[in-house]
């Protein structure tokens, strides 16, 4: 699916909805793509003369990538963070650079799922994490 149908989904909106496309494969794992913006807002500053994209924006990038894992659940629930865990980055991210994610889920117990992300640029792992979510109730 398309940005456009991604925001009917996701309650992101700009400047945190990064996703371009996401969809969901045969064996059930995830995958979306995000092509960073070549002036984003969070590389302001981090750093003058050659921006990084700082890791929590790839942990939130990872996140919002497991989505497609619970589309049946959106019209009900709120998806939120409840943890992460065994983050490593292996490679940097740049301004312009086209993020290709993967996530799966794990184990679920209850409204807590846990998911195994990762975020590639140019086929070299960047990024990966264990990242738990929970289904929440929309009020």
């Amino acid at each position: 699916m398309k940005r456009e149908e991604i925001i009917k989904l996701l309650p992101h909106r700009e400047p945190m909805l990064l996703l371009d496309e996401a969809w969901q494969d045969a064996e059930g794992t995830a995958h979306a793509t995000y092509r960073i913006p070549e002036k984003p807002y969070f590389c302001e500053g981090h750093f003058p003369g050659n921006p990084i994209v700082p890791g929590v924006i790839l942990c939130e990038i990872m996140a919002q990538s497991c989505f497609t894992l619970f589309i049946d659940a959106f019209e009900e629930h709120l998806i939120l963070y409840r943890g992460l865990d065994a983050v490593k980055f292996r490679g940097t991210v740049h301004p312009g650079d086209l993020c290709e994610m993967q996530a799966t889920l794990v184990e679920h117990k209850g409204s807590i799922y846990l998911c195994e992300a990762a975020l590639s640029v140019n086929g070299k792992r960047c990024a990966q994490a264990r990242i738990t979510l929970a289904l929440t109730p929309k009020v």
